[in-house]
């Protein structure tokens, strides 16, 4: 009994020692370096981040409740300790195109254990952008900033915090291992362009989770390089859909390998869930061990996709099979309703055909006067199981 006490009594010490020393951890409040409400803080918050990059022990760099303009900012690693940033302010961008001179708003590089908290926003002004934007017809478009670009961050959560509004992407993730979006909020009018939620790249282990995300474009897209990432939970809507591509469009892309999309809600989007790659792709690619199970879809357009034709503004030649080998994927227990008649849609590379495909429980309804939901298959031959509506390439044919 007396070693029950004592190893109970030791438990409730090391419980105790460890919240001092997480209240103990210093506090860097940008207001303390010369930050005002509706003056520019960059140079407040380089200063903070310094001190708090450069401590021996865990730190948090403050930015209390109000509106602060922000101005283009890199914070950079490594650092010491473990960082947290703690946002409970708005950060506003300039609205103006032409002052952030760069392809980021924020950027954040090269730090271990950082953490992103707080009730705040990350307001990148985007209204105006949006309207000048004409980079998916024009190759020589003028770089448009992103709100916030992760760039080799490791062992790292962000959560609970919303970025409004961005110009371009809300959020870039590159050379990223094991790190986590959670409760995190990403807001922007379905009309907005070039405003992808969360795009990765050339990263492993990434978490979205529990995450809302309404925007002009793909609420999450996977680019090459993309290995073992989870998104769970997530609502998207409006937007583009859940997509991993567009692959193939470059020479030397990196495999996507290990992507897990589960328990979702997708809601108005212009498509749901969906793999694409360019055809008259420059080498060969791969994308395997992809999953996509538990999703529900409310006036979806275009709910399930494969399509190794994406060729958008005709910037391709459609007659140059995709040399990107999709195999390992699964699309199960997807249902609820369409807003096109064709609700799924598997057109495959012709000189490398999709391999071990399988479908199981789709239930996808569509009320449009054309008449009942249907399906596309094209050089794929995929294993069935459960229930199907509407019937998964019914036509052998198109299957071939």
């Amino acid at each position: 009994m007396v070693m029950k006490l004592s190893m109970s009594a030791i438990s409730v010490l090391l419980l105790l020692l460890a919240q001092a020393i997480e209240t103990q951890a210093a506090i860097f409040d940008v207001t303390k370096y010369g930050a005002n409400p509706g003056r520019d803080i960059s140079q407040a918050l380089l200063s903070a981040w310094k001190e708090a990059c450069a401590a021996t022990s865990a730190g948090k760099v403050l930015i209390p409740k109000g509106t602060f303009p922000l101005n283009e900012v890199k914070i950079e690693g490594p650092c010491k300790a473990p960082v947290e940033i703690q946002l409970d302010g708005t950060l506003n961008a300039p609205a103006q195109l032409g002052i952030i001179k760069g392809d980021s708003w924020l950027t954040i590089e090269h730090i271990d254990h950082l953490t992103i908290s707080g009730s705040g926003t990350f307001d990148g002004q985007g209204a105006a952008a949006w309207a000048q934007n004409d980079c998916g017809k024009n190759p020589n478009c003028k770089a448009i900033p992103m709100n916030l670009r992760f760039n080799f961050i490791t062992n790292s959560i962000v959560r609970n915090v919303t970025s409004k509004d961005s110009k371009n992407f809300h959020v870039n993730v590159l050379g990223c291992k094991n790190f986590t979006f959670q409760h995190f909020t990403i807001s922007a009018p379905g009309t907005s362009i070039n405003t992808d939620g969360i795009h990765i790249g050339d990263s492993i282990g990434i978490n979205i989770l529990d995450t809302s995300i309404q925007t002009g474009d793909d609420c999450v897209s996977i680019g090459d390089g993309s290995q073992q990432v989870t998104v769970e939970r997530v609502t998207c809507g409006p937007g583009h859909g859940i997509s991993i591509g567009s692959l193939g469009k470059y020479p030397n892309e990196d495999p996507v390998v290990g992507i897990n999309v589960k328990n979702c809600t997708l809601s108005n989007t212009m498509n749901g869930v969906r793999v694409k790659t360019w055809p008259s792709s420059p080498a060969p690619g791969i994308a395997s061990d992809m999953h996509f199970e538990d999703i529900t879809m409310n006036n979806v357009g275009n709910p399930i996709i494969i399509d190794q034709e994406y060729c958008p503004y005709n910037q391709c030649q459609l007659k140059v099979p995709s040399k990107v080998k999709i195999s390992n994927v699964s699309f199960k227990n997807i249902r609820g309703s369409s807003s096109t008649q064709l609700a799924v849609k598997l057109v495959c590379s012709k000189s490398t055909p999709c391999a071990n495909v399988e479908i199981s429980n789709i239930d996808l309804t569509y009320t449009g006067k054309e008449g009942p939901a249907t399906s596309l298959c094209t050089n794929i031959q995929p294993k069935l199981s459960g229930t199907h509506n509407p019937p998964i390439c019914a036509n052998s044919a198109q299957a071939s």
